[in-house]
């Protein structure tokens, strides 16, 4: 018997389903029993998932990652042409079936003319009718003085940043999995799910390497990171009994190329890879960035998550604003079972570029 609640990021949520009819389930029509059962099936999973929560809880993730860069890894702070930069993200998931999962990004970061560079990153998920919060807020340092090729236009940096992890859920709202009698809900039925702390908070600590060349004259330029989060590995709160359990060490890979096709255009594909206990996720994808006049680009592309979804993405940079849209069409067979739920993300980053630093263009995906 599972004894803790849903602490489940990415496209899994808990939530509190619609209260089911009072009447029979024989008075329910086809199309409302199999919906509910869906339902059932969908919480009774995300339950059994959390019996080992070390192995089952993942962080928030992103389908534009490299439009919150702070969180994807610490060495890209202040990996931008310019002097600082704001970004600014959202994605919710889930809204056609339940209470969505709302997670929120902001980040700022600074260039210096010393190779050292600041940033803070705060981010906040809230998910379900349990009231679960996930939040951090960070500060975050890198260096790039680590510069070789003809004119130093390639560039290894190494970040770090730390700061604190809160987390907090309250249980009077939950509809668990042994409320569920015959597929209805049954609000009297008694249930086992219990906590020991409610809200806790912890140090975090993170830390990568990022590699990019800037060389103007070449026709691809590679770029691609390493990072590790939560090597601190905060001890999870919720257990009914600690037993040692921690939050597992999130592992993140990237990578990709700006391809210059002509002066008006160039195509940006890139891989991610992230690994966090005994959950995974790869996302292949690229965009096209076009000109349209001399402060103003288009872009267009397609993320494909392995065995999850199907993200289109459209963009717009306006001098220093650029604007990011997707959708993520769920290929799974959980998005079969639940009618396509799926997830969008919003994203909006000013960069301030009145000095221009060098030849490096910060992919946007």
């Amino acid at each position: 018997m599972c004894k803790t609640v849903p602490i489940l990021h990415s496209e899994t949520s808990s939530y509190k389903p619609p209260p089911a009819n009072t009447k029979k389930v024989n008075h329910f029509n086809r199309y409302e029993l199999m919906i509910n059962k869906a339902k059932k099936y969908l919480a009774v999973a995300l339950f059994s998932m959390l019996t080992t929560v070390v192995v089952a809880q993942i962080d928030p993730h992103f389908t534009q990652y490299y439009m919150y860069p702070l969180w994807l890894n610490p060495a890209l702070t202040g990996a931008v042409d310019g002097n600082f930069r704001v970004s600014v993200i959202q994605r919710q998931q889930w809204a056609s079936i339940a209470t969505p999962f709302t997670t929120t990004g902001l980040s700022a970061d600074m260039t210096t003319t010393k190779n050292i560079n600041f940033g803070v990153n705060l981010l906040q998920q809230s998910a379900g009718d349990v009231g679960y919060k996930f939040t951090t807020g960070n500060l975050s340092i890198s260096y790039s003085g680590i510069r070789f090729g003809r004119e130093g236009e390639k560039v290894i940096t190494f970040g770090m940043q730390g700061g604190i992890l809160g987390r907090s859920i309250n249980l009077a709202n939950a509809q668990v999995n042994d409320q569920y009698q015959g597929g209805v809900y049954n609000p009297g039925a008694g249930t086992n799910e219990s906590v020991v702390k409610p809200t806790a908070s912890a140090f975090d600590m993170s830390a990568g390497v990022f590699y990019y060349d800037a060389d103007p004259d070449k026709k691809v330029n590679l770029f691609g990171g390493f990072s590790a989060g939560h090597l601190t590995q905060p001890s999870d709160p919720f257990l009914s009994s600690n037993n040692g359990a921690k939050l597992p060490v999130r592992y993140t890979v990237h990578a990709g190329a700006n391809v210059f096709l002509s002066e008006k255009a160039q195509l940006v594909p890139n891989v991610l890879f992230m690994q966090q206990g005994n959950t995974s996720e790869v996302m292949l994808g690229g965009y096209l960035q076009m000109a349209v006049n001399e402060i103003t680009d288009l872009t267009a592309g397609v993320n494909y998550r392995l065995k999850d979804a199907i993200s289109p993405y459209i963009g717009l940079k306006f001098s220093s604003l650029t604007f990011g849209a997707s959708y993520d069409i769920n290929s799974s067979q959980l998005g079969k079972l639940v009618n396509g739920a799926s997830a969008f993300d919003l994203s909006l980053m000013y960069t301030d570029s009145r000095k221009q630093k060098g030849h490096f263009k910060c992919p946007r995906y």
